[in-house]
This record gives C-alpha cells, structure tokens and sequence, in this order.
C-alpha cells in the first residue's frame, strides 16, 4: 500500500500561506474518527494520486498513528488545475462503500481494424460498491470481443474483484464498434427557373 506522510495542522494557519510553501490543507475523518485538520506536502501528493487515484487505499501517516483512507474528494483551482484541498476518508474495514473506477479499454477491435468501424465507449466510468479494500485501481475492459457490427462489451462481461458488485445493469452497454456516417455530398447552387420568354410583339394592321 502506498504512504503518505501528513501533519496535524493549527486552524490558525492562512491555508493561502500554506499554500504558497506548496503544502496542502486537508481534512481526515471517517469511522470513529472526528474531523481533524491536516496538511500534506504538494508533490508527495501529487505522486501518491497519480499511483493511488480515488478508489485506491492509501496509508496515511499522521504522527505516530496509520489510517488506511480514500483520496475522497480533491479541490483545484479552477485556472491553474492546482490542487488546494483535500478530504481523506477513513473507510470502515466491515461496511461497503461506493466509488466510481475509470474503465481502461485494451486490445483491438476486429470491427474497427477490418472493418473500417468506429469504436464507441458508451461508459469511460463504473460506479461500484464494495469494501474499500477490496476496490480496484481501474477496470480494464478488452474491445478485441467486438469482431463485428453485432457485437457488445456488457456491464456483466467486466472482471471485478471478489466482493465488488457494479451499481450498474448487467445489460447496459459498455462498447461497440458501428459503421461510419457516410458523408453525404454537398448541394451545388440550386439553379433558378429561367423566366419564360415574352412573345414577339405583332404589329396591328
């Protein structure tokens, strides 16, 4: 399990100076645990996020005592995409929890390969319930099942850990590979109706 090294903070403190030395604020709360102001250095953080995402544990360490957490929710600056606060939440170890997975989809399609098809991902994200530690990094769903227009990549075709179950139908789809929308031509100018010509005048005698 990865780590993350955290410091009780004083409430006190300017999180914006924090901020400016590129650590952290946080919160930590969960089973049994009061809400408990925290920091993190910037850079550790961004390294265990990028490994652990949001539905992975990871080991907190605050003082002399461990928490295993979910990266629960992350706030960034809606300009720079900075991180400015985090939640980290303490799961319990007997109770299920939600969380959603980014699917990852590997292989090769013979539809789209052989066939000139267009792959299409109908879910990017799997929302699942089970216990926290038993919750996968991703899903990987395999594409190289779609060897025509016919076929489905299903919610029950997907490989989930034991004891995790998909908060979605087992009938919804996941991917399919579909024909390309043929282009129709473009319309030339649409030509005017000539005007009918006017009889030739005859002179009355």
């Amino acid at each position: 399990m990865i780590s993350l090294k955290a410091t009780i903070r004083d409430r006190k403190i300017n999180t914006e100076a924090l901020r400016k030395q590129d650590i952290l604020p946080a919160v930590l709360y969960g089973e049994g645990i009061e809400s408990v102001p925290i920091s993190v250095i910037l850079k550790d953080f961004q390294e265990v996020f990028a490994a652990a995402g949001e539905s992975s544990l990871v080991s907190l360490e605050v003082g002399d005592k461990k928490y295993d957490v979910l990266i629960h929710q992350t706030e960034r600056d809606p300009l720079s995409g900075r991180f400015i606060h985090i939640d980290f939440y303490h799961p319990s170890a007997r109770k299920k929890v939600e969380a959603e997975i980014p699917l990852v989809f590997t292989g090769e399609s013979p539809a789209v390969k052989d066939f000139g098809g267009v792959l299409i991902k109908e879910i990017q994200a799997l929302d699942v319930k089970g216990l926290a530690s038993k919750l996968p990094r991703e899903i990987m769903v395999d594409i190289s099942s779609l060897i025509d227009f016919d076929a489905r990549v299903l919610v029950g075709d997907l490989t989930l850990p034991e004891g995790v179950e998909a908060r979605r139908a087992a009938d919804e789809i996941v991917a399919l590979a579909v024909l390309p929308k043929e282009e129709k031509p473009e319309a030339g100018p649409v030509a005017e109706p000539a005007a009918p010509e006017e009889p030739a005048s005859q002179d009355k005698e």
